[in-house]
């Protein structure tokens, strides 16, 4: 009886575990996925799509590389339609995805491990088929010599291994991060293994890498224009993740110097979309003939995709920057209202969120699900997370922010800055200096209220306009 009940006890703890870990189509973070198995298209797009044609875009700067995942270069325009990932991403639900190189995917319960199994179907451009290895390799490369994000991003990712002829398994730090399933998914491109064999992968290169996407390199001006082409017998075309998706039948990416030459370059019909994100260009550089006669449409289309950020970003390797008050003192300096009305035509709202325009940004106090993740960290938490709302310094607009500015001249006070000759200074001695660094002079006219703020308080503060590649180099370094 004693040997009967051990074996029954096994068995069902071999069936529990077994449930926890079935293949599914797709994985989602939180709840069930909105797309069943038997799913034909996404319902957001048009499954009897025409095929064919060309649009041409528009890029800044300039590019010298076509691998996006290293340090060096800048990479082009529009390379990421050439790979792929494992899973894709729903655009009409949160934190899902569905096979697209993997078939489905395996995970328990704790998600300390996930297993994809490949698709016999996917092949590189050049007709052969992705194997285990290629992931394998993906995975190990990126993180051993790819830009320095990914070694971060996939940090807690603890082992790798082929478990079964199309199968692959990643195994998670324990306890750490509920989404690495998902990152793995969806966040590691595929490489192919046998084309880097014998190339340096940490090198810039114009040579196309045969990948697995939807579009291959057609062209390449460096660094003044690239072309996609539809891959004629793309192995993914018909998977319900693609159907209805990649209809042009070429991409092409113009590079311009800045945005005032792009906006030129369009009204002259050198290329056929624009997104705009300054709104005094939105606001008067379209007030053309073209689009009066509707030969150019000007289009405002509302949307639930969060917003992200237009920010200034402190570089907290700098040792000024790492006391908190010292940032929210410089944060002072910002007179969004007076901005917002004379620079930006009253369109832009202030960002309260890095979530903003979704259902996930903040708002109030924290409720008692976040004050049960927050408890802990309490001692080493701002006391004002508990009892205040968020809420960015605020004036009236009139350009007149005297009291915001006595109150960033209390916080550097605190934090040890005074003011000595008209300038301020550490408690070392040391000037406070800051340099904005942007990529567009069209940032210069909302950094100049800003600076003026600055200078007011004693901080030598200076603007440099660098091209996109220096940019990055100094941004990454």
């Amino acid at each position: 009886m004693r040997r009967i009940a051990v074996l029954a006890a096994a068995l069902i703890l071999a069936a529990a575990q077994g449930a926890q870990a079935q293949p599914q189509h797709g994985l989602a973070m939180h709840g069930d996925l909105k797309y069943g198995p038997s799913f034909k298209h996404f319902d957001y797009v048009n499954p009897a799509a025409p095929k064919g044609g060309t649009v041409r875009l528009s890029a800044l700067g300039t590019f010298d590389n076509l691998n996006p995942y290293v340090l060096k270069g800048t990479a082009a325009a529009g390379i990421s339609l050439t790979f792929e990932t494992l899973m894709e991403p729903s655009s009409d639900e949160a934190f899902s995805m569905y096979g697209l190189i993997a078939e489905s995917a395996e995970m328990p319960a704790d998600r300390s491990w996930v297993v994809f199994h490949l698709r016999p179907i996917a092949r590189w451009h050049d007709g052969t088929p992705i194997e285990p290895a290629d992931v394998i390799f993906s995975l190990e490369t990126l993180k051993s010599k790819g830009h320095p994000f990914y070694r971060a991003y996939y940090k807690d990712v603890t082992k790798v291994e082929q478990t079964g002829p199309r199968s692959v398994r990643f195994s998670f730090a324990p306890g750490v991060n509920r989404e690495l399933p998902l990152i793995i998914g969806n966040g590691l491109p595929i490489l192919p293994r046998k084309y880097f064999e014998g190339r340096d992968f940490e090198q810039t290169t114009l040579e196309p890498i045969p990948a697995s996407g939807p579009y291959r390199v057609a062209a390449v001006d460096p660094g003044r224009a690239i072309s996609y082409v539809r891959v004629p017998d793309y192995w993914g075309r018909e998977l319900p993740v693609n159907v209805g998706r990649h209809n042009f039948e070429e991409m092409r990416y113009e590079y311009y110097r800045d945005s005032n030459v792009a906006i030129e370059a369009l009204k002259a019909r050198q290329y056929d979309f624009r997104q705009e994100n300054q709104a005094k260009t939105w606001a008067t550089a379209y007030d053309i003939d073209q689009v009066k006669d509707g030969r150019m449409v000007k289009e405002e289309i509302r949307h639930e995709i969060p917003t992200g950020m237009q920010a200034f970003a402190f570089n907290l390797r700098r040792d000024k920057f790492k006391d908190r008050r010292v940032r929210q003192a410089l944060g002072y300096a910002f007179d969004f209202e007076w901005t917002n009305k004379n620079l930006f035509f009253g369109q832009y709202a202030r960002t309260r969120s890095f979530f903003s325009n979704s259902e996930l940004a903040s708002s109030g106090l924290p409720s008692k699900e976040e004050l049960a993740l927050l408890e802990p960290y309490r001692d080493k938490l701002p006391p004002e997370v508990f009892t205040k709302e968020y809420a960015p310094p605020l004036t009236d607009g009139s350009g007149n922010n005297r009291e915001q500015l006595r109150e960033a001249r209390r916080l550097l006070e605190e934090a040890g800055w005074r003011v000595k000759d008209g300038k301020l200074a550490g408690p070392k001695g040391e000037p406070m200096t800051i340099e904005f660094l942007i990529a567009e002079q069209a940032f210069e006219r909302i950094i100049a209220p800003v600076k003026q703020n600055l200078e007011r308080l004693g901080i030598e503060a200076t603007i440099r306009i660098v091209d996109t590649a220096q940019f990055q180099r100094r941004s990454d370094t």
